[in-house]
């Protein structure tokens, strides 16, 4: 759900994010990434290592339907529909499940008002649905939504993985003035959102309640690399190893496959400098 947590920690469904965006395939990126994957700030302890993937993350808040929803939406990614007036908005995200592993096939129907706060309650505008890819990726092109009484800025979603019950939520947007006053909306549910050139670009990862097997942790065994040596990618490294990088000196705090940008200054939850 949450990309950085508010003490500045980047959860480990961020660096699956970012590992998933660069094509690396789920598995490997599930296999290859470490329990706990943060970033420290200056004079914070290191956390305490779990097996699981839990990044204190709960599933993604429900929130009500609302007046305004239809059913049988048409299947599509865009909801633009010729010259339609607003600011282009485009929505980019993924949907885990419990064990942060992404869920393919996932059900994601939205609908929102157009740029005038308003509904279209007789036909099909500015709502539509979609599946998430093998990767469990989604991409919705839209317009930012207009205002309406006593609403803040918001996007309805239903989401529903194969065989489970369906979520319905909304999604806001960050900085709006009526956050404050609008009695239904949940800081959780906050998307990240920049300025793209005149659009702007939204991120939201889902968490659904649907149990998984985290999968086996892989026994690491030494390759290439033995202890002492330059870090590596490929190398797969156990808690108490050392390796130097750039220069410096440091030690494994937890055991890990090295990945491309998970040089040990860089993730100071992987390697402690000595």
């Amino acid at each position: 759900m949450d990309h950085e947590t508010s003490t500045g920690h980047v959860t480990r469904k961020t660096v699956l994010r970012a590992a998933l965006a660069a094509g690396m395939a789920a598995p490997a990126v599930l296999m290859g990434v470490p329990a706990l994957a943060r970033t420290l700030t200056g004079g914070e302890e290191a956390p305490e290592l779990t097996p699981t993937c839990d990044d204190g993350d709960d599933p993604t808040p429900a929130q009500m339907e609302g007046p305004y929803f239809k059913p049988n939406s048409p299947r599509r990614s865009s909801l633009l529909e010729g010259n339609t007036p607003g600011v282009r908005l485009t929505v980019s995200g993924y949907v885990f499940g419990l064990a942060c592993r992404p869920i393919s096939g996932v059900l994601l129907d939205f609908w929102q008002a157009d740029t005038n706060g308003a509904y279209d309650n007789t036909g099909f505008r500015f709502r539509g649905h979609q599946f998430t890819g093998a990767d469990g990726s989604f991409k919705l092109t839209t317009i930012v939504p207009g205002l309406y009484p006593g609403r803040t800025r918001h996007i309805h979603v239903k989401a529903q993985a194969p065989g489970r019950p369906v979520l319905t939520t909304q999604l806001y947007f960050p900085g709006e003035p009526r956050n404050n006053t609008d009695s239904l909306f949940d800081p959780r549910l906050l998307m990240t959102v920049r300025d793209a050139g005149g659009a702007r670009e939204a991120a939201f990862d889902f968490v659904l309640n649907v149990p998984q097997n985290p999968g086996p942790t892989p026994t690491p065994t030494q390759t290439t690399q033995p202890p002492g040596g330059s870090w590596a990618v490929g190398t797969a490294y156990r808690a108490g190893d050392a390796v130097t990088y750039g220069g410096a000196a440091y030690v494994c705090l937890q055991a890990h496959t090295a990945q491309p940008g998970w040089q040990p200054p860089n993730v100071p939850s992987l390697w402690r400098a000595v």
